[in-house]
C-alpha cells in the first residue's frame, strides 16, 4: 500500500556544469514541488500507511528548512559561496550539486531515516520511503525509485555534511534538534542502530 503527500517550497541555486548556460552561469530559483510516497505492507489502527497529519512533524519541518533558501554546492565559486553565506540568512550548503535529481536523492535517505529513527505509536508497520519526485517546474522533474540503491548509498555518505544556515538552525529547534540527530548517524540511509529517539506524534 502507498501514500502521496506533497511539499512545496521556494528556493534558489546554480546549476554549474550543465548543459543550459542560462542555468550554469545565473542565479535562478524555483516554486519547488516535493511528492513524497510512503508504502508499508501493514496499516495502523486506523487503517493507514501514516496519517498525513504525522507529516506535520520532522518531515514537514525539512522541507519547510528549504523554504526560502539559497542552496549552494560547497565546491561553488568561493566569493559567490562567502557572498550568500555572509549576506543571507538562510542558505543550505549541500556537497553535491543542487539538481532535482539530486535533491530527490537527498530528500529520500534523510527522509528514511527519520522515519527510521522513528518509534510507532499507533500500530504503524514497516513503512518505508517509496519515491520522492522533485518538480522544478510544472513540466519537469526527477523521481527516486527502488532500484536506486548505488545512488542512495552515495547520497547517503555526503548527506550528513549538509550544513544548515544559523538562520534555519535558529528559527526552529526541532529540526535543529532532527538534523543534529540523524546527521551523526554513521549510516544515513539506513534504520537506528539503536533506540528510536523520535515519536511521530512530537512536535506536530
Amino acid at each position: 500500500m502507498k501514500i502521496r503527500k506533497l511539499f512545496k517550497f521556494e528556493a534558489a541555486h546554480i546549476v554549474r556544469n550543465c548543459s543550459t548556460v542560462r542555468c550554469r552561469q545565473n542565479i535562478h530559483g524555483h516554486s519547488f514541488k516535493a511528492e513524497l510516497v510512503l508504502q508499508a505492507s501493514s496499516l495502523d489502527n486506523a487503517g493507514m500507511v501514516l496519517d498525513f497529519g504525522l507529516l506535520k512533524g520532522r518531515i514537514s519541518r525539512l522541507v519547510a528548512a528549504f523554504d526560502p533558501s539559497y542552496i549552494i554546492w560547497s565546491e561553488d565559486k568561493g566569493e559567490l559561496v562567502d557572498f550568500i553565506r555572509n549576506e543571507n540568512e538562510r542558505w543550505i550548503e549541500l556537497p553535491f550539486s543542487p539538481t532535482a535529481e539530486n535533491l530527490a536523492l537527498f530528500f529520500h535517505v534523510v527522509i528514511q531515516k527519520i522515519i527510521g529513527s522513528t518509534a510507532p505509536t499507533n500500530g504503524q508497520g514497516d513503512v518505508k520511503v517509496h519515491a520522492v519526485r522533485i518538480h522544478e517546474t510544472d513540466t519537469g522533474w526527477a523521481e527516486t525509485g527502488p532500484e536506486d540503491t548505488g545512488l542512495f548509498n552515495a547520497m547517503a555518505s555526503l548527506a550528513g555534511s549538509c550544513v544548515f544556515s544559523d538562520g534555519i538552525m535558529g528559527s526552529d529547534a526541532c529540526w535543529n534538534e532532527t538534523w543534529k540527530v540523524i546527521s551523526a548517524a554513521p549510516d544515513l540511509c539506513g534504520g537506528p542502530d539503536g533506540p528510536r529517539p523520535f515519536l511521530y506524534e512530537d512536535n506536530v
